[in-house]
């Protein structure tokens, strides 16, 4: 994407990007997966990922969307009481890392057991305002969706200098997401990724916060 339309998406904020989700095989040239297998990058870099005791589990990784030789991939513990009680930032426990691009792995080690392979959709540019109305997977740039306005949730972002990003929305999910037993990671939420946005470059991707209804 041209270095205007990056400004535009993250400076002005009156356009943003739209992600969706559809069943694997359907988009051979997408942006990158939700569920199945993390990206063969870290078949032999777990130190990456796993904080003490907890262990985590793959959740999506899609194409930087300014930088297109990288990944961004998110990983959120096993146990959901794990990130229910640390949700936001600094303590957020859910990881993100940006990496080179990757295939998927072979290997199911980080594999989550309630999430079916879906493929992410290219980005399609929308107006930002025009958003709020229709459901995405993820929103790059604009202004973040929130499910509760309370400022308590950023202030410590942008204490430290970080701004808005992405967003994942449970309500882009499709229907073929989700096996029969499982349950929504984040409660039919949403989870916001915050960065150190400069003129010409983006750095040091960080989980926000997450909130449900």
């Amino acid at each position: 994407m041209a270095m205007e339309n990056q400004d535009n998406i993250l400076h002005q904020r009156t356009d943003c990007i739209l992600y969706h989700a559809h069943l694997a095989g359907t988009d051979e040239y997408g942006a990158g997966w939700i569920g199945g297998n993390a990206p063969a990058f870290f078949d032999d870099r777990s130190d990456l990922i796993h904080q003490g005791n907890s262990r985590y589990r793959f959740y999506l990784s899609f194409i930087h969307p300014f930088r297109p030789g990288n990944m961004i991939s998110i990983f959120i513990p096993d146990s959901y009481e794990d990130y229910l009680e640390n949700n936001m930032y600094p303590d957020c426990s859910i990881q993100v890392i940006e990496h080179p691009a990757a295939i998927e792995s072979i290997h199911t080690t980080f594999a989550h057991p309630h999430l079916i392979k879906h493929t992410i959709s290219r980005g399609k540019q929308s107006k930002d305002e025009e958003s709020n109305d229709q459901p995405f997977l993820i929103k790059v740039g604009g202004h973040p969706r929130l499910i509760q306005q309370e400022d308590y949730y950023a202030a410590k972002l942008k204490k430290n200098s970080f701004s808005f990003l992405f967003q994942i929305d449970e309500e882009g999910y499709p229907d073929t997401l989700l096996h029969e037993e499982g349950s929504y990671p984040f409660g039919f939420g949403a989870l916001y990724i915050y960065a150190k946005i400069k003129v010409l470059e983006i750095e040091h991707p960080v989980a926000g916060f997450w909130q449900f209804s």
